[in-house]
């Protein structure tokens, strides 16, 4: 009875950490499709490792196995999935025609998600909020990931120049470091009442993915990408108009 226990409590700490793996094992394999010049392949192996990486962490806050060594595992396999294999993704992709323009811009978004990660590990536990500080680096290989995928659908998107793509790279790198608070999803809860609006952008979303899923992906992504900066413009604007009108009432 009581190895079935210890058996059980060590069951539940591999779990998170063999999707760990899992996350590991697709970034290496998108690394080596990248440089094989299989675009599409190793963009969808980012993608998988996004789903890997959402499923360990909620896999160890459901069965109570958080530990120092899941978080610092859990970050050595982002910067491999979300950071070298994006990166790579790119540069094989479309910015190796830029010479050192294109490599500086893939080593910025590396380094930027490293930062990214190492600021996290050091937040992690300070505060009890459901927020991220600067844009999470899976959101951000997400949306280089679906992205190629989309440029493989749409030819528009295939021949765009280079530069666009430094300045896409350049921008999520600087969300990744910077201070604008994101929304994570832990919170959500769809057991509650929710407005008519939020049901109808859920059922066209859901028309969106069935019907051109490429596009429904990258908009996803892009829409997280910049939800920060524009709720924390949209709230502090909100905010003045607050203390205006508190001001205005107490002359």
């Amino acid at each position: 009875m009581l190895s079935d226990k210890i058996r059980l409590e060590k069951g539940k700490y591999l779990l998170p950490s063999l999707m760990t793996t899992a996350n590991i094992f697709c970034g290496f394999y998108g690394i080596i499709a990248a440089v094989s010049g299989r675009f599409y392949q190793a963009s969808f192996a980012v993608l998988v490792a996004v789903v890997f990486d959402f499923f360990d962490g909620r896999i160890a806050r459901w069965t109570n196995s958080t530990s120092d060594f899941g978080i610092e595992y859990d970050s050595l396999a982002d910067l491999l999935s979300f950071g070298v294999a994006p990166g790579l993704l790119l540069y094989a992709w479309t910015l190796q025609s830029l010479g050192k323009v294109g490599w500086l811009a893939t080593f910025f978004f590396i380094i930027g998600g490293a930062l990214r990660l190492a600021r996290f590990n050091v937040q992690a536990g300070e505060d009890g909020s459901f927020d991220f500080t600067g844009l999470p680096i899976p959101a951000a290989a997400g949306l280089i990931a679906s992205l190629v995928i989309l440029g493989r659908e749409f030819i528009v998107l295939e021949n765009l120049h280079p530069l666009v793509i430094v300045l896409l790279t350049c921008l999520l790198t600087v969300l990744m470091v910077s201070k604008i608070r994101y929304r994570s999803l832990k919170h959500i809860e769809l057991r509650h009442k929710k407005p008519l609006l939020v049901v109808v952008t859920l059922l066209l979303s859901l028309y969106v993915l069935t019907s051109i899923p490429e596009l429904a992906l990258f908009l996803t992504f892009l829409l997280y990408a910049f939800s920060g900066p524009f709720e924390q413009v949209f709230f502090r604007q909100r905010y003045r108009t607050a203390s205006a009108l508190d001001m205005e009432e107490d002359f």
